[in-house]
């Protein structure tokens, strides 16, 4: 069983309580997708500009995460119906914050949890 963490953005931390990132983490859907069975492992926010992001991520990997996913809300926008990614979403350095996560722990970072907007695929750093 893959123990997953989750790295979230501080703007959407007092509007989300990720009950959706958790319910599809638990039955492995969207973001999990590409896992058989998974379960939590901790859960961060990071704090602009993301400079944080690596010391968090490397708690959760002495933690015992073996994987960390970023919420969608850092890539996408929501809105009245569904979720999309022209306008981006809340952190404008998504991709380079995952890099550096990826390199500075070694263990994979997807982008992606919940509320996935449509036509999106999952990527990953490993």
């Amino acid at each position: 069983m893959k123990k997953i963490a989750i790295i979230r953005c501080e703007k959407n931390m007092d509007r989300c309580p990720l009950t959706n990132c958790f319910k599809c983490l638990m039955g492995t859907e969207e973001g999990f997708e590409i896992y058989e069975d998974c379960i939590p492992a901790g859960v961060f926010t990071c704090r602009c500009p993301g400079d944080v992001a690596v010391d968090l991520s490397k708690i959760l990997k002495a933690k015992g995460a073996e994987a960390i996913h970023f919420c969608t809300c850092t890539f996408a926008e929501k809105k009245d119906k569904g979720w999309f990614m022209e306008n981006g979403g809340f952190c404008e350095n998504i991709d380079e914050i995952i890099a550096k996560v990826n390199k500075e722990t070694g263990i994979p970072c997807v982008k992606g949890t919940a509320h996935l907007p449509k036509d999106y695929r999952i990527k990953t750093w490993s």
